[in-house]
């Protein structure tokens, strides 16, 4: 392509992706429809980002994504009347080449059949959404709650946290709106000190501080059969965690650490177990969320016999800066200036979703110099082997592209990637293709993930599941 023609191209493109802007808006806020690219979604973004996520596509696909296939999708579609959904538009496109059909809206018509025409008939009032803390996870939640707000069954309505100053309010509005690793707020926050409200992009949060979470009434502030989302990390048994329930307004509470006496939801692979008795659920931990997707898949296709986890992990919070005192072995030492071995039990927790993987899995930690993005190095003995690396990374590539645990798994096979260019993934866990290991004995896969914001997705999803707010996913997943 010449530089003239290439150029004509991209203001082509850029004409298409500003067309698509108005109606993914509208299709989420009329239709509650969510649209995404490999689990990037769309709705909110600028033209350039439209542009380099279906740039983006072809880490998937094997190749780019055409803006104009996309527009012409989306033109479809919202003339549809669609009732509540999600939508990867990528996957959708692959699977409508691939049908070789050349009636794209009869298609279109066939495939979202049973929300054809279902607009407005979701008449279920949103769930209330109280997030018991606002550390990092707490405010990641926030934001994604935010983000889709306008076409949420999900609605956030408070936040409880112990007050620590007399301007405790603007100071987590300001965390709120900056963020060191993830950038800033994407809308606009104002504080009413008068009612202790932050209102982001629109959205009354109201702040209420207690230290005690049986003895908060909801009810006062208009809440009611909500959801807790524990994200403090205190109480990690079902006895403590159910102090929550003895409060007005709260029906079920939601762990975002591992969890005892409970059930550990990894979603996309056990969120099925979930039941209306379940008050008191454990989303389990980053860690997990991340291998225990990847470990499904090569269980399913190959039988895991044995295997190593260790995990390259970002520090965290609970460590110290500087030197200093710590409970926890090795912990004192520098965040900063350190790699510090540790201890972690995302392995042995994998068998809580995975019953079959009981006993068979070890794992270690090494916390590094990095804030957010971490690894974990899969050293897995398998019942049979694949023949070679290609096999084993078309395995975890079809999974990513179209396995029903497509949003729990990305994949990238890019020579030039590091960890920051996971931060703000979604995925649960990212499958680095080029890093893959197969010897005649073993395999070895690398996994990325965001410990931060992919998992905070994935306890988005475990809300909805636990809500029953799920919506159909197109185009519809398929076995491997």
């Amino acid at each position: 392509m010449s530089t003239a023609n290439a150029h004509e191209q991209w203001v082509a493109s850029e004409a298409e992706a500003e067309a698509m802007i108005p109606l993914i808006g509208k299709l989420n806020r009329e239709n509650h429809v969510v649209v995404s690219i490999h689990g990037r979604s769309l709705i909110n973004k600028s033209v350039i980002q439209i542009l380099k996520a279906h740039r983006f596509a072809r880490q998937i696909d094997t190749v780019e994504l055409n803006p104009a296939d996309s527009l012409k999708m989306l033109q479809v579609l919202s003339s549809l009347e669609l009732g509540a959904a999600s939508v990867d538009i990528a996957a959708l496109w692959h699977k409508f080449e691939a049908s070789k059909s050349s009636d794209l809206e009869g298609w279109l018509r066939e495939e979202f059949s049973e929300v054809v025409g279902k607009k407005g008939t979701d008449t279920q009032p949103a769930q209330d959404v109280v997030l018991y803390g606002f550390g990092r996870i707490g405010r990641l939640l926030a934001r994604i709650l935010l983000e889709r707000s306008s076409g949420s069954d999900l609605a956030l309505r408070a936040v409880v946290v112990r007050k620590n100053s007399d301007i405790d309010l603007y100071k987590r509005a300001s965390l709120l709106r900056r963020d060191s690793v993830h950038g800033a707020f994407k809308g606009t926050i104002r504080v009413d000190e008068e009612t202790n409200t932050i209102i982001a992009n629109g959205t009354p949060i109201q702040f209420i501080y207690a230290s005690d979470p049986s003895d908060i009434d909801y009810t006062a502030y208009g809440i009611k059969d909500a959801i807790v989302v524990d994200n403090t990390g205190r109480w990690r048994d079902e006895e403590s965690l159910s102090q929550h329930l003895k409060s007005k307004g709260v029906k079920r509470a939601l762990l975002t650490a591992p969890g005892k006496g409970m059930k550990n939801i990894v979603c996309g692979v056990n969120d099925d177990t979930i039941e209306d008795s379940d008050v008191v659920v454990s989303a389990a931990s980053c860690t997990t969320n991340a291998i225990t997707p990847v470990l499904k898949v090569l269980d399913d296709e190959y039988g895991v016999v044995h295997g190593h986890v260790e995990t390259v992990h970002s520090f965290t919070n609970d460590q110290n800066l500087i030197d200093n005192f710590h409970k926890g072995d090795r912990r004192g030492r520098s965040a900063a200036l350190n790699m510090v071995i540790t201890e972690t039990g995302a392995a042995k927790a994998v068998s809580k979703a995975l019953p079959q993987l009981e006993g068979k899995l070890t794992g270690n930690a090494i916390r590094v110099p990095t804030p957010d993005v971490s690894m974990a190095i899969l050293n897995l003995q398998l019942d049979k082997l694949p023949a070679d690396k290609d096999e084993l990374n078309t395995i975890l590539r079809e999974a990513a592209l179209k396995s029903p645990l497509r949003r729990q798994i990305d994949y990238t096979d890019s020579h030039e990637v590091v960890s920051t260019d996971f931060v703000g993934s979604r995925a649960a866990g990212v499958v680095d293709g080029l890093a893959t290991i197969v010897t005649p004995v073993s395999v070895i896969v690398y996994v990325w993930y965001d410990n931060e914001f992919g998992y905070s997705s994935q306890v988005i999803r475990v809300l909805e599941t636990m809500s029953g707010r799920t919506t159909p996913v197109f185009p519809k997943p398929e076995e491997l």
